[in-house]
């Protein structure tokens, strides 16, 4: 009697440890035979990268408008039909990241001396947003350069790169720096002003 008890208790283990194999075999050729298609992973940008990007997306100059193609701009009432100037205002003041067809705006030429300085400037705010990314550090460097800028030229190109400088920061950096809407706000370069000029914006 415990002889047969002890071979249907061997019979019991032997079909559970085959069951186990089983299973275990199952899992194996479901794992080898069974993979979702992996994306190749892109190797993650070096500050480096960052860099050299920001100095590609914001230092790129704009291109002028042929000046046979230029309409005279009246000191009161601008040569453009509202229905055109609305759509371009809402294109240009609803994009914070730069556009990806060319854009037609308006900007002040500066003086010589001014180009220099502006271009000096915007020359120290883009390497700020490159140095702001990286861990444990800010954007300060940029925002005050950028605010510097739109300051002392606010019809330039420069204005311009510069209120894209700061649209463009992460949200928590805009509140913690208290970056308004006017300071980010680019409706202003889409009509043309007195004294300004098209240019091409190929962002």
């Amino acid at each position: 009697m415990l002889e047969r008890q002890g071979a249907v208790m061997n019979t019991f283990w032997l079909k559970m440890a085959g069951l186990g194999a089983v299973i275990v075999g199952l899992i194996i050729l479901v794992n080898v035979f069974w993979q979702p298609e992996e994306k190749p992973e892109q190797p993650p940008k070096t500050f480096y990268d960052q860099a050299k990007e920001d100095r590609q997306r914001f230092l790129a100059e704009p291109e002028a408008v042929d000046s046979r193609e230029e309409k005279p701009v009246s000191e009161t009432t601008p040569q453009v039909s509202k229905q055109s100037q609305a759509a371009q205002n809402k294109t240009v003041a609803e994009r914070v990241q730069p556009a990806k067809e060319p854009v037609e705006l308006y900007f002040k030429e500066l003086s010589e001396i001014d180009e220099i300085e502006a271009e000096r400037l915007l020359n120290v705010a883009v390497p700020g947003r490159s140095i702001g990314r990286l861990p444990m550090t800010g954007f300060k460097l940029m925002v005050d350069t950028c605010r510097q800028i739109i300051q002392r030229w606010p019809d330039s190109w420069y204005a311009y790169r510069a209120k894209e400088l700061l649209a463009d920061m992460p949200p928590r950096f805009q509140k913690r720096y208290r970056v308004t809407e006017e300071e980010v706000s680019l409706s202003r370069f889409a009509k043309p002003r007195p004294g300004t000029k098209p240019f091409i914006i190929k962002d």
